[in-house]
C-alpha cells in the first residue's frame, strides 16, 4: 500500500459534494464501461444519516449485486484493528507504547537492536521500527497465496537474523511484518490467538459480527469473489504468523460501525483508545502526510481526513473519516484495481477521480469445428506458464496454469476474446498450421509457441 500523492489535496473537505449520483457514476465506469472490476460498494455515513451504492456482481459467476452485508477481505485495514488492541491494552495498564517488542516474545528470539535503541510496540504501529517492508525470508510455496505459509518459526527466525540498516525512530517505512510481529507480540501477552484477541478487545465491544479471520458457512456464502486486475478469480488469502497486518474480512455494515464509533457518533467502550491512536503522530516524508498509530493522514488548509486502505490478491479496499466533519467513506472492491483515488474524491469532487476508457466492443461469429480443433494444443510461455486450449465440438476454451478454464470466442478466424476477463487470444499459422498464441490483456502482449508432440 503506498500513500496517496498529495496532489490530490486541493481544497477543504466537505462531505458527497459528488452525491450519490456522482458516485453510481463513478462506479458505471469502472465496472460496466471500462470493464476494469468486477464489483465496487461504496458508503458514506455522516451526523445525517448513511448511503450505500453498489454495482456489479459478487463474481463472474453470480450475479447478485454486493451488498452492506457482502463479505470482503479487506487486507491492510486490519493493521488499524490491531493498534486499536494495543491503544486499549495500554488503557488496561497491561502493556506501555514503549514496551519493547522484545519483551513480549520467547527469550530465544532475538529482537534486532541499533544503538542501545530497542523495536518498541510503538514503533511498530507507526512503522518507524526499522523494519523492511516484507521479511527476508519471506519466500512463499503459492504465490496465489502467499502469506499462508508464513509461519511463527518462519517470524523467529527472521527477527533473529535481520540487521538492522538505520536507528530504531529514525525513519517512516510501511512494514507488513512490523505490524504482523505487533499483531503476534500482543496475542502472546493476552494469552490467545491474535483472532480471538481483536474479537474480545474490538470486535465484539463494537457490535462487529460479520469482521473475522476465519468465515463461518453462512459467511462464506456472502463472500463476494476475489479477481485479478484481468478480472480471473482468484485465492483468497490466509495469513498466519502476521495475521495482525492483513487477514480480516469484514461488510460494509461492519465497517460503517468501526467509523462511527471512530467518529464518535456512537458511544463505545474503545471511545478512549481510539482517540490515543490519534494523539501520537509524526510525518511520513510526504507533504501533507503523517502517520498516526497504524491511521495515515491527509491534509491541506486546515482539513484532514484519517484513512487507510487494504490490498489482497483479489480485493481493494478504503476507509476513511473527517473528524471535524463527522463524515466517512468505505469502499470495498472484489477485485485487484487501485480505487484509493474514489474516497478522497467523495469527501470533495476536486480531488481527482480515473475515468476509464471504455472497452471494445466485440462480436462473435461462429467457426466450424474442424477450425476450432486446429487450435487446440498447449501453448508455453515460461516453465512455470503456459495456456491450454481445448475445442469441445463448437466451444473453444482457454486454461491458464493454476487459473480456471474460459470459453474463448470468435470475432473472426485466429482472433478469438474472452466475455468473462477483457481480454484477446490471437492464433498464427506456419504453412497453415497453428504454431503461436498471441495473449493481450491490459495492453500488454505476450507470445506463447504451441508445445509439440
Amino acid at each position: 500500500m503506498a500513500l496517496l500523492l498529495t496532489w490530490l489535496l486541493s481544497s477543504a473537505l466537505s462531505l458527497l459534494v459528488a452525491g450519490d449520483a456522482g458516485i453510481n457514476a463513478l462506479l458505471v465506469n469502472r465496472v460496466d464501461q471500462a470493464k476494469k472490476a468486477v464489483g465496487i460498494i461504496v458508503a458514506t455515513l455522516g451526523p445525517d444519516g448513511r448511503s450505500v451504492t453498489a454495482r456489479g456482481r459478487l463474481a463472474q459467476d453470480r450475479a447478485e449485486t454486493p451488498d452492506a452485508d457482502t463479505v470482503f477481505e479487506i487486507g491492510s485495514i486490519t493493521k488499524v484493528f490491531t493498534s486499536l488492541v494495543l491503544a486499549d491494552m495500554v488503557g488496561r495498564g497491561e502493556v506501555t507504547l514503549d514496551t519493547p517488542v522484545q519483551k513480549l516474545l520467547p527469550d530465544s528470539v532475538k529482537v534486532p537492536a541499533r544503538n542501545g535503541k530497542q523495536i518498541t510496540l510503538l514503533d511498530l504501529s507507526m512503522h518507524v521500527s526499522g523494519l523492511p517492508r516484507n521479511p527476508t525470508n519471506f519466500h512463499p510455496a503459492d504465490v496465489a497465496n502467499p502469506f499462508a505459509d508464513y509461519d511463527i518459526p518462519k517470524l523467529y527466525e527472521f527477527l533473529s537474523a535481520y540487521t538492522l540498516t538505520r536507528d530504531v525512530g529514525e525513519k517512516y517505512e510501511y512494514s507488513n511484518v512490523g505490524v504482523g510481529l505487533l499483531g503476534h507480540a500482543l496475542a502472546r501477552k493476552a494469552g490467545m490467538s491474535y483472532e480471538a484477541l481483536v474479537r474480545a478487545r474490538v470486535l465484539e465491544p463494537l457490535g462487529m459480527k460479520d469482521t473475522t479471520v476465519t468465515l463461518s458457512d453462512e459467511q462464506k456464502k456472502r463472500l463476494a469473489t476475489g479477481h485479478n486486475g484481468a478480472l480471473v478469480p482468484v485465492k483468497s488469502w490466509d495469513l498466519d504468523a502476521l495475521a495482525g497486518a492483513g487477514a480480516l474480512r469484514s461488510t460494509v455494515n461492519d465497517m460503517l460501525k468501526f467509523l462511527s464509533a471512530n467518529l464518535e457518533l456512537t458511544n463505545t467502550p474503545l471511545k478512549a483508545a481510539m482517540r490515543r491512536m490519534r494523539s501520537v503522530r509524526r510525518p511520513t516524508g510526504t507533504p501533507g502526510s503523517d502517520i498516526l498509530m497504524a491511521w495515515h493522514t491527509l491534509s491541506r488548509d486546515g482539513s484532514e481526513i484519517v484513512w487507510h486502505a487494504g490490498a489482497t490478491g483479489g480485493y481493494r479496499s478504503f476507509v476513511g473519516f473527517d473528524p471535524s466533519k463527522k463524515t466517512a467513506v468505505v469502499v470495498l472492491c472484489n477485485t485487484s484495481l487501485d480505487i484509493q483515488d474514489v474516497g478522497p474524491h467523495i469527501f470533495n469532487p476536486k480531488f481527482p477521480a480515473a475515468s476509464f476508457a471504455p472497452a471494445r466492443q466485440r462480436t462473435e461469429i461462429a467457426l466450424d469445428a474442424k477450425v476450432l480443433a486446429e487450435y487446440a494444443g498447449e501453448f508455453i510461455f515460461s516453465p512455470t506458464f503456459a495456456i491450454k486450449i481445448t475445442a469441445d465440438g463448437k466451444h473453444l476454451y482457454a486454461q491458464a496454469t493454476g487459473q480456471p478454464r474460459f470459453e474463448l470466442f470468435a470475432e473472426k478466424k485466429d482472433e478469438f476474446f474472452f466475455k468473462v476477463v477483457y481480454g484477446q487470444i490471437s492464433f498464427s499459422r506456419d504453412d497453415g498450421k497453428v504454431t503461436r498464441l498471441v495473449l493481450n490483456q491490459n495492453g500488454q502482449y505476450q507470445i506463447a509457441s504451441k508445445k509439440t508432440p
